[in-house]
């Protein structure tokens, strides 16, 4: 329709020349009401921060959470399981480029913030800390305020921001979501300009599709809780997810499988090599490392990604859409038909993976099985950040089966491996389920005896917490 805003605009992302603009847009709207010049989501979000009350002059989030009453809460979020693939798709980024990162629950509140060190001194002085309501009634239009109240990713660029002492910043954010799709949180990226840029929209899409297939994995893997409902760990925040198991045969989104039944290919991504795909009537083909974790990702997003995701997820340095375009025409012409040619790229056919089978044995709490499947890390000479997030979510899920086993064996079975060679926790478990005087026993006193000495001290203080 003539006049009408595109769809990009309409959710919030940005259009070129909008800065220049948006400062006299801002005192237009304080001094008339009127607001012209900006994008809706912008007006919109404006129009509400001041039916809300907000100052635009002296913005007071309250401190929401404190101390005790912050750690409980964070312990208990669901989100806190976000915090290996935030670390590892953002924040490692994000400490040398000048960005803070942080993660709010469905409220607005800010339960986690990392980051470059001088910003957040720098945003602090505006309220931006851990415990402070953001949410737009109390902080006005900021992204993960503005993203929760509408439902769409956001970008607010400078004077975009409701109040005046915020206006220094930019911010992207994208709401996550719980497998059921209701609202856990937002994760927000804030800096200077470059915070809202068309790349930084990009790689915070992918962090949150990647945090919310890792959700998805986890709920999959831990079945029914004891009341029936889903086995998130967390004893408060689950309560209402859904009831039931993802059905058998369905993807990680809830979604069937495209064949609904077994996969009929296979791709082996645990053991030494880069990868093989497993084929019906074919002998199995060793893939590049680059096929394998193509393939592998479009496995793990049975929904599709979109080439600026594929782009984030396969590269630190992200890739140009061209180059994922000619990435997955190749994949195509060794993998035929089971990658289909639609938008986004998705799996035309079922794929089973060796991940998937350490999973379902994780399922069904049956940790030897699961050690039997898991050969090893997934695609270890990968760097791409989608492998290496499902690499350590994998390891991680391992390691805490392990860990919460009483069965010795299982636990030297571990220890047995380089990833478990000195993994203190896990050989202070073995002490406390062997009795004293057993060849086992001694031989994990032994050994953190050994780690003390080299280290001289134990288990390091886990980041973000």
């Amino acid at each position: 329709m003539p006049g009408e805003e595109p769809a990009a605009l309409r959710r919030g992302l940005p259009f070129p020349g909008r800065a220049a603009h948006a400062h006299a847009a801002h005192e237009q709207f304080l001094t008339t009401g009127t607001a012209a010049g900006v994008r809706s989501v912008v007006a919109d979000s404006w129009r509400r921060s001041l039916r809300s009350g907000v100052d635009p002059e002296r913005p007071a989030p309250p401190v929401a959470l404190t101390d005790v009453d912050l750690r409980a809460y964070r312990a208990e979020h669901p989100l806190r399981h976000a915090l290996p693939v935030v670390r590892g798709l953002l924040l490692d980024a994000a400490v040398t480029e000048g960005f803070l990162v942080a993660l709010t629950d469905a409220d607005g509140r800010l339960l986690w913030v990392a980051g470059d060190a001088g910003v957040r001194r720098a945003v602090e002085r505006v309220g931006f800390v851990e415990g402070a309501a953001w949410d737009e009634a109390h902080a006005g239009t900021n992204a993960p305020g503005t993203a929760l109240a509408t439902g769409h990713d956001v970008q607010v660029l400078g004077a975009e921001h409701f109040t005046r002492a915020v206006q220094p910043w930019s911010c992207t954010a994208a709401v996550l979501r719980d497998p059921a799709g209701r609202p856990l949180g937002a994760l927000d990226v804030t800096g200077r300009d470059a915070a809202a840029s068309a790349l930084m929209l990009s790689l915070v899409r992918a962090t949150a599709a990647a945090v919310e297939a890792d959700l998805r994995a986890r709920v999959l893997a831990r079945g029914p809780g004891p009341a029936g409902g889903a086995g998130w760990p967390g004893p408060s925040l689950s309560a209402g997810w859904p009831a039931t198991r993802v059905p058998a045969g369905a993807d990680l989104d809830g979604a069937a499988a495209p064949t609904g039944a077994a996969p009929a290919a296979r791709l082996e991504v645990l053991r030494p090599g880069s990868g093989v795909l497993h084929a019906p009537g074919a002998p199995p083909r060793a893939l590049s490392l680059r096929h394998a974790e193509l393939l592998l990702l479009l496995a793990e997003h049975r929904r599709g990604l979109h080439a600026d995701e594929l782009a984030v997820l396969l590269h630190p340095d992200a890739m140009s859409d061209v180059a994922v375009r000619a990435e997955v025409s190749r994949l195509r012409r060794v993998a035929g038909p089971l990658v289909g040619r639609s938008r986004p790229y998705r799996l035309a056919e079922a794929l089973g993976t060796d991940v998937a089978g350490v999973r379902e044995s994780l399922a069904a709490r049956d940790v030897r099985a699961a050690l039997d499947r898991y050969a090893g890390p997934v695609l270890p000479r990968s760097r791409a950040p989608g492998v290496e997030q499902v690499r350590d979510a994998l390891a991680s899920d391992v390691r805490a089966a392990v860990l919460h086993a009483t069965d010795p064996v299982v636990l030297e079975r571990w220890l047995d491996r380089e990833e478990g060679a000195e993994d203190w926790q896990a050989w202070e478990r073995l002490v406390a389920v062997t009795p004293p005087g057993s060849a086992a026993h001694a031989r994990a006193a032994g050994r953190l005896d050994l780690l003390v000495r080299r280290l001289g001290t134990g288990p390091a203080a886990h980041p973000w917490r």
